[in-house]
């Protein structure tokens, strides 16, 4: 048989996801893949029994449902102050995996530069290759994850062709400061860069940190092209609801390359996430209080165990150092933990383009009796791991 394709030979399956199954194997508590244990908001699962019934069960217009898409441009609208239109600044996709996919392959040319952060979310590389592009590092140091303003220069200076920004940011809960982001802004301008926005958890903010859209600084507009999803902000990760907002031009490339990777979006889920869509200030003011709630609980718990971790000013992952624990493999360390412990994380290295194998991560979007009884597990860790 003839080879397979280069491109994907050094690929390995997602780390994140191999350790839901790893989880699911030993019957430990997962806190590996951020998905929720509690339901979607009941105003969606009410409207998801009428639809059932009701419909559309066939084909939606393949960049969305106008009604949807009018929708999500009056939500964004609100929260950014930018105005959208929705027939000629939207796509949406089946998630917001997809809505990164299409857009690298909308920008980048094979050869391309693109800039990632580092720790950063595993498929941003992923995308990277499959797009032929090539991916150039700079680095969040921590404890902060601030980066070096010379250092992020010259990475542009390589002729970069588009920097990918996750705010706030999956794994280290960042949130990316109005200063940061225009050193950003005025680095991309300066060199002719789009920016690809991954604002996905814009929505999880802990006091005294705030959300700025990248688009909204001036100049930023034309270069920015925003990814997100409903997944997290409405707890239906499962349902795949993603999209892109970007100018007309670059939209109209998006559309073409999304209507042959997937067609389009579920058009029941689509018609049903609308009630979400429309909710009030109220429900965002809530989901923040109950997030920080379940924040609050679970650094609570790692600290009063005498654990090392940083703690996210976003987003609801958590990065715990276990250097005591003298394992050479955090992989390893995740795998045994899972078995041993009896709760699931994700390796650290998986997010580092740096030699990395102290940290691992863990999610915190869970039921307040799953975070009891996953601390109650990790009581043990240091009988059970040491």
């Amino acid at each position: 048989m003839r080879e397979l394709s280069k491109r994907t030979a050094g690929f390995t399956d997602s780390v994140i996801r191999r350790m839901t199954r790893i989880s699911n194997q030993f019957g430990a508590i997962n806190l590996s893949q951020g998905f929720p244990d509690f339901e979607p908001p009941k105003e969606i699962t009410d409207r998801l029994v009428q639809v059932a019934a009701e419909g559309p069960h066939q084909y939606a217009v393949t960049w969305g449902a106008q009604n949807f898409r009018e929708a999500l441009a009056k939500k964004q609208e609100h929260f950014s102050g930018m105005q959208i239109d929705p027939n000629s600044e939207i796509v949406i996709t089946c998630g917001s995996t997809e809505a990164m996919m299409a857009v690298m392959l909308s920008v980048t040319n094979p050869g391309d530069k693109v800039i990632i952060f580092s720790p950063f979310y595993e498929n941003y590389v992923a995308d990277t290759i499959l797009s032929g592009a090539q991916p150039i590092y700079v680095p969040l140091n921590p404890p902060s994850f601030a980066f070096d303003a010379d250092v992020l220069e010259d990475a542009f200076k390589q002729n970069a062709k588009a920097l990918i920004l996750c705010n706030p940011s999956n794994p280290c809960g960042k949130v990316f400061s109005k200063e940061e982001l225009k050193i950003i802004a005025d680095l991309a301008i300066k060199y002719d860069t789009y920016v690809i926005t991954d604002e996905v958890y814009e929505h999880i903010i802990y006091e005294p940190y705030k959300h700025t859209y990248l688009a909204t600084l001036p100049g930023m507009r034309e270069r920015t092209i925003e990814c997100s999803s409903l997944s997290k902000t409405y707890s239906i990760t499962g349902w795949r609801l993603g999209y892109v907002i970007a100018p007309p031009e670059v939209i109209d490339r998006v559309k073409k390359v999304h209507d042959f990777l997937t067609v389009g979006a579920a058009a029941p889920l689509m018609e049903t996430a609308i009630v979400g869509l429309k909710f009030g200030d109220e429900y965002y003011k809530q989901l923040q209080e109950h997030y920080t709630h379940m924040k609050k609980l679970f650094i609570t718990g790692l600290t009063d165990l005498n654990l090392t971790f940083t703690e996210p000013q976003g987003a609801y992952y958590v990065l715990v150092d276990i250097s005591e624990f003298g394992y050479k493999s955090d992989l390893k360390f995740c795998e045994d933990l899972a078995s041993k412990v009896g709760v699931g994380a994700v390796p650290g290295s998986s997010f580092f383009n740096e030699d990395v194998n102290h940290l691992i991560r863990f999610h915190f979007a869970k039921k307040d009796e799953t975070l009891y009884k996953a601390l109650d597990n990790l009581s043990e860790i240091r009988n059970k791991l040491k």
